[in-house]
């Protein structure tokens, strides 16, 4: 699914016929017209009788504070912020809680990298960011539901209005020829799970022909910047997509450092120009498509809760790289080793370094007290 229309028209179906228990849990929940519009939605479905759980980051969603939260309350939603160590309106200690999931029912499911807000929506004046999120029906689905039950039922009894002989005999119903393999890919350092980040390192360890690469904040690790030249150096065909326009200069800056090294590794670059890219998904070898909310950064890989799905399908694999080759071919433009120079003056390439170091130091600072526990 898409960003925009695609998406959300789909979410409120997905509310709307839902009729036991939905989980809803976001980075970012905006108060603004599409916020309202999926709050509305969500109070229906409380009405009709249908248990909904609304978990969202407590620093990037710290504006719902207010009477709108009260409202969610009032209404029967059960609301809780992921709560950051401290924080302030301009920073935080502490993890984030990063990953995008809808489960409806424990049968219906939607994972991406799409928060709650107007520039992830179609709007009458503007288009929406470029994101992207996997539909998902069956047992995947249930297990994303046991995930999210289990992060409330740490604070409070919940009771599971979800019987597991129901899934089973929902599964059974879904033809063989629509079935695929996939599993889920939780990553949170501070709990030992780093399988998201495995995900990516057997991608790019593994990889024998191709991987493509779309990340909104693309700032690769040492292990992983290993295995990219690693695989580039055995004749993988490696290319990048990277947002042109970003929410975050400093990130961006930052990214652009690397283009020296990546274009040296014979890395393809290709910047997004229609839109702000925020999509999170690779594909390898058109064999297996990884979609969620880890960016190829440390900040996904040690500071946050992040959650993506794998799917290994050659069939929608080879779907995927086409359409990412789209999106290269109508919607980017490609960063070569002659046009990154002349646009990379002394200075700014200083400054881009600085960026570069000024990250690293900020995910040292908000991560150096961080213990995983036993």
């Amino acid at each position: 699914m898409h960003s925009g229309e695609d998406y959300f028209s789909l979410l409120f179906k997905l509310i709307e016929k839902a009729n036991r228990v939905i989980h809803l849990q976001t980075y970012i929940y905006e108060d603004d017209e599409t916020g309202r519009k999926v709050a509305e939605a969500l109070k229906d479905a409380v009405k009709r009788g249908v248990s909904v759980f609304l978990h969202v980051d407590g620093y990037a969603s710290q504006k719902l504070r207010g009477k709108f939260r009260t409202d969610l309350e009032q209404a029967g939603i059960h609301f809780k912020f992921f709560e950051p160590l401290l924080k302030s309106r301009h920073f935080y200690f502490g993890r984030r809680l990063h990953q995008k999931i809808f489960v409806a029912d424990g049968l219906y499911s939607l994972v991406g990298g799409l928060n709650i807000g107007d520039r992830y929506n179609d709007m009458p004046n503007e288009k929406a960011w470029y994101d992207v999120a996997l539909y998902s029906e069956g047992e995947i689905s249930y297990q994303l539901h046991l995930i999210c039950n289990t992060m409330w039922r740490k604070r409070r009894k919940l009771k599971d209005r979800i019987h597991k002989i129901e899934i089973e005999e929902f599964c059974d119903s879904i033809p063989k020829e629509e079935r695929q393999m996939i599993r889920v890919r939780q990553n949170d350092w501070v709990k030992r799970k780093s399988e998201v980040w495995n995900t990516y390192r057997t991608l790019f360890a593994q990889a024998n022909e191709s991987i493509t690469i779309m990340s909104s904040y693309f700032l690769p690790g040492r292990t992983y910047r290993k295995l990219l030249s690693r695989a580039s150096a055995r004749g993988v065909k490696i290319k990048v997509i990277l947002a042109g326009k970003s929410d975050v200069a400093v990130s961006k800056n930052a990214e652009r450092y690397l283009y020296g090294w990546l274009l040296r590794k014979n890395i393809k670059i290709y910047e997004f120009e229609k839109t702000v890219l925020h999509a999170k998904m690779s594909v390898a070898d058109r064999n297996i498509v990884t979609i969620g909310s880890f960016n190829v950064n440390n900040i996904s890989a040690y500071a946050s809760l992040e959650l993506n799905l794998d799917i290994k399908s050659k069939e929608f694999a080879s779907h995927i790289h086409d359409v990412m080759d789209e999106v290269i071919a109508k919607d980017c433009k490609s960063v070569t080793i002659e046009n990154y120079r002349s646009s990379t003056n002394f200075f700014r390439k200083l400054w881009q370094k600085i960026c570069y170091t000024f990250v690293n130091a900020m995910l040292t600072l908000f991560t150096f007290y961080f213990k995983q526990e036993e």
